[in-house]
């Protein structure tokens, strides 16, 4: 399987055969292997620095349903809030004074922050901290909206597409919610101009080998500026509240293999790794990682925005607790920055690429 990894790194490409091959036929040793050229090629790119983005989680209400989410909308449990302007500014002034260049506004989908409101709210941030730059992550819109968004100042946008198979979203989503859908809203942000972040669960309920093949030729035409995934971990007033969680070993593999076929990706070490493991952050790092995401939300608020089961939202997962997170990327070699942190993608990248509309990878046309 060593050869495999090598052609990746030198080209780039695997065919789905050797995908699957691949990921099925993973051991320790080859995990060892693989995260050493994924460190290096990481350095290549990136050095030892590591940018931080303050997530903002300004809303736990969302009109969807999907069957592995916290607060999906039938979750009557759910404690619902949203943050108004002013508490948003001043997570972002609290994270400005702690060194935070790139502000990451992320909510379910809430009718109330209507294109309006959100222009309104975008504007204001920019307006008090120009030289920040601002992430949406509040799923999908129509195209109009994500223009009005890039026009008033949002830089990027996060829309995992959480598994690219048509038959494997149906079995994660409810009949009002499409792959396909999903996937052209990511076309969309990227022709209106953003740099955009796309991603998947790791282990999710039904997930193959396959699939998992299918995301990577999927994500290989992307060539987002980041990818964020993370392990599938249930929530109990789910559906897959009895699902078994996804594994550190499978999303550390899959994060080694996205550095090599993505060189110039942002890819973060997730809140989800540390959740199930105390060092995950630390290895999602070693594994070809260069991005973690503190919490800047109001501490009040956090527990309340529980995507699954025991969520870490204190400590080094929260932007109070970033003298803690600097120093454990230092124990392992690595340096916090407190730039925007840009993406190295650029839009000759993606010229390079083949054209998405013509990818035919899994059960149906995008």
């Amino acid at each position: 399987m060593r050869e495999l990894i090598t052609k990746l790194e030198e080209t780039g490409n695997l065919n789905q055969t050797e995908w699957i091959a691949l990921i099925n036929g993973r051991t320790p040793k080859l995990a060892e292997f693989l995260f050493e050229r994924a460190r290096a090629v990481r350095h290549q790119y990136y050095g030892h620095d590591v940018y931080i983005r303050g997530l903002i989680e300004f809303t736990n209400y969302c009109r969807n349903d999907c069957y592995y989410c916290g607060i999906r909308c039938s979750n009557a449990s759910v404690a619902r809030y949203r943050l108004t302007e002013d508490e948003i500014l001043d997570c972002c002034q609290t994270g400005y004074r702690l060194g935070f260049r790139t502000f990451v506004l992320q909510g379910g989908e809430d009718a109330w922050f209507t294109d309006k409101r959100m222009a309104v709210l975008i504007r204001a941030i920019k307006t008090r901290f120009p030289d920040c730059a601002l992430t949406l992550s509040i799923g999908e819109k129509f195209r109009e909206s994500y223009k009005l968004f890039h026009d008033t100042g949002a830089d990027r946008y996060l829309l995992r597409h959480e598994t690219y198979n048509a038959n494997h979203y149906r079995m994660l989503h409810p009949a009002s919610l499409s792959a396909i859908r999903r996937q052209k809203c990511l076309f969309a942000l990227q022709e209106t101009g953003y740099q955009v972040g796309s991603g998947f669960m790791v282990g999710s309920p039904g997930q193959t080998a396959e699939y998992l093949a299918e995301d990577m030729l999927f994500l290989k035409q992307l060539n987002p500026h980041m990818v964020g995934i993370g392990p599938f971990i249930p929530h109990h007033a789910t559906p897959f509240a009895m699902e078994k969680a996804g594994t550190l070993e499978l999303t550390l593999f899959m994060l080694g293999l996205l550095r090599l076929m993505l060189p110039k990706t942002l890819l973060p070490s997730t809140t989800a790794l540390a959740t199930i493991h105390p060092e995950g952050r630390k290895m999602g790092i070693l594994a070809g990682a260069n991005v973690v995401m503190p919490n800047l939300s109001p501490q009040e608020n956090r527990k309340n925005y529980s995507l699954y089961d025991n969520k870490r939202c204190m400590g080094d997962e929260a932007a109070e607790g970033l003298a803690i997170l600097t120093q454990e990327m230092e124990e392992i070699g690595y340096h916090i920055v407190t730039t925007r942190g840009d993406s190295l993608v650029t839009i000759q990248d993606h010229n390079q690429e083949l054209n998405l509309k013509d990818f035919t990878g899994g059960n149906e046309n995008v």
